[in-house]
């Protein structure tokens, strides 16, 4: 679970904020509306009153390291549920990724929803925005198919799919309630916007995943930028395609006030000449005897990993040629 927050603010409550809650299995959610200044009693509150009073105690909560689900009120009120807490972190995920992917789409339904500006206005002059209109988003998300288990989140957990209204409406009436008439009309129009929001932000999700995993289209000619270690810089002419991206070139005077990097000098390598009996693999600065020296790793010709040794700079044989080779591979 997570919160989208900075959205307009909705209702007589003024809710500026969604507690999103997702169900791992189902993949069905629950768009609970709430303030981003609630306390961690309001938080868990609205999590007692519309999740565990419906559908139970969870064995697992995954969450991200809000400094609400960390506090000490809520470790024990994990205690006390005998609920076991995950948590995730950007970029260093402890959880199987998948929850934090469906609260990113979720969330982007949710804004696109609010962006749409959903209110109507009834014939009593009653406005009615997102917030009341938000179970429209949750009917219309756990009533389309999913793409990781090719059915509703509502047959997963329920095991049937709920007819909506639509499915019973009846055309030819002859007379309507002015009321039920604006009823319809809000929930009909709330239900279509919210479908129209799912497909935008699955289509959204889908390029921007495209974008950053599939192999990009290099042609002969194009320049790009590689990505390499030090034991590769001088080595390899062929790469992976994922260490290579697009290079775009500046155009000439659009900045002229950046600085440029000096360019490298190019290592000529004499083919007569002999080769070097030994390699720097890599430098570390220890202290010894109060001073920091540098050491560098040295591997011997023709022996294998496990023989390199750390070497201070006085003690490498030749060593001014090795450490000229070294630096200068270092900065390519």
């Amino acid at each position: 679970m997570d919160w989208s927050t900075g959205l307009v603010l909705g209702g007589k409550e003024n809710y500026n904020s969604c507690l999103i809650i997702s169900h791992s299995f189902s993949k069905s959610m629950r768009c609970l509306p709430c303030h981003k200044e609630d306390t961690d009693m309001d938080t868990a509150l609205l999590f007692w009153n519309n999740i565990i009073s419906t559908c139970g105690v969870p064995k697992i909560i995954i969450s991200d390291r809000d400094p609400k689900f960390t506090s000490e009120f809520w470790t024990n009120f994990y205690d006390i549920l005998g609920t076991k807490p995950a948590f995730s972190t950007a970029y260093h995920s402890q959880t199987d990724r998948l929850a934090e992917r469906m609260i990113q789409t979720i969330e982007e339904i949710l804004r696109r929803f609010c962006v749409y500006g959903m209110e109507y206005k009834d014939h009593e002059g009653y406005t009615h925005d997102w917030v009341i209109l938000l179970p429209a988003v949750q009917l219309a998300y756990n009533t389309t198919q999913h793409s990781t288990t090719g059915k509703t989140p509502a047959l997963v957990e329920k095991g049937w799919n709920p007819l909506l209204p639509v499915d019973h409406l009846k055309k030819n009436l002859l007379t309507i309630h002015p009321t039920a008439k604006d009823f319809h009309e809000i929930w009909k129009r709330a239900c279509d916007t919210a479908a129209k929001c799912i497909a935008e932000a699955k289509e959204y999700n889908k390029q921007r995943w495209n974008k950053s995993h599939l192999e990009p289209d290099f042609k002969e000619g194009d320049q790009v930028l590689v990505k390499l270690t030090e034991e590769f810089s001088r080595k390899h002419p062929v790469f992976p395609v994922s260490l290579v991206k697009p290079y775009f070139q500046t155009e000439e005077g659009k900045f002229p006030f950046r600085k440029k990097s000096p360019t490298p000098p190019k290592i000529v390598e004499v083919e007569d000449s002999p080769k070097p009996n030994k390699k720097i693999i890599r430098a570390r600065r220890i202290r010894l005897n109060g001073r920091d020296q540098r050491h560098y790793l040295v591997r011997f010709k023709d022996q294998t990993a496990d023989k390199d040794k750390w070497l201070a700079e006085d003690a490498i044989p030749d060593g001014n040629l090795h450490l000229r080779i070294f630096k200068a591979s270092r900065r390519t």
